[in-house]
């Protein structure tokens, strides 16, 4: 079994009962913890007026930025059929991890990419298996280690330096945290733009170059409005504005 037949089995009723149980699950967890999480509030002598304005902003703030995980879903959807995209992304899955292990996997198993028409049962299972496994590390090094870093730092307040008269202040460093989170991120996109150079000038397909450098224009924008212009609620929109210009584009070349 393999395509379209494939994808129409990916999108039965049994899956969507499988991750329905999961999605289920995850919002009665959030629930719980609100709830606790407000009571907590009241007994420290928090009002309750404060506390349902900080629900209710959560909530805002929240249902905003997860229109670019939706636009995730729709992506991976064609490809692997909606449960699997739609369980990922709402537990611990992250938008620009699923996109590239599937990726990453479907390539490994034997396909040119994430293909409907070559996806088969196994390559399905390696695909699920590999963004399964693969982001579940992120929760299992919490566990272990997160109790330790968390005490380290508290343990370590931040030393603050008085600039002598007449001479500016020093600039504070940033953290080993902040510093390996730019690299990495650097890394991540320059290994992106770099296999978008590769395949404009191997098979001369100006498409994915042209996408990341109009969604990158789009996300310069965003910030530019945000931070600039003091437009602080544009930040919730920026990613998902991006990638829908981005989709946009990719549509208008294809038409074209």
């Amino acid at each position: 079994m393999k395509g379209s037949e494939l994808i129409a089995k990916l999108n039965s009723a049994p899956m969507f009962l499988l991750g329905g149980i999961v999605i289920l699950f995850m919002v009665a967890l959030s629930v719980v913890f609100l709830v606790k999480s407000y009571r907590a509030g009241v007994a420290l002598g928090m009002e309750k007026k404060a506390l349902k304005k900080a629900v209710t902003a959560s909530a805002t703030f929240t249902f905003l930025p997860s229109v670019s995980i939706l636009l995730g879903v729709i992506a991976l959807a064609g490809s692997l059929g909606v449960p699997l995209p739609w369980v990922r992304l709402s537990v611990i899955g992250a938008l620009h991890y699923e996109g590239t292990a599937a990726d990453v996997a479907s390539r490994a198993a034997g396909m040119s990419g994430l293909n409907a028409a070559e996806l088969t049962g196994d390559t399905f299972v390696t695909i699920a298996l590999l963004m399964t496994v693969g982001i579940m590390w992120s929760v299992i090094m919490c566990i272990i280690f997160c109790k330790w870093y968390s005490q380290k730092l508290a343990g370590k307040p931040e030393k603050t330096e008085t600039a002598p008269e007449g001479a500016s202040a020093k600039p504070k460093r940033k953290g080993f945290g902040d510093v390996m989170f730019i690299a990495m991120f650097i890394g991540l996109v320059s290994a992106y733009i770099g296999s978008y150079v590769g395949v404009f000038t191997s098979s001369g397909d100006y498409m994915p170059i042209t996408v990341a450098v109009v969604s990158g224009a789009v996300m310069a924008l965003c910030e530019y409005i945000t931070k600039k212009l003091r437009q602080e609620w544009l930040e919730s929109f920026s990613m998902a504005l991006s990638m829908l210009v981005g989709m946009s584009t990719a549509v208008l070349l294809v038409l074209l």
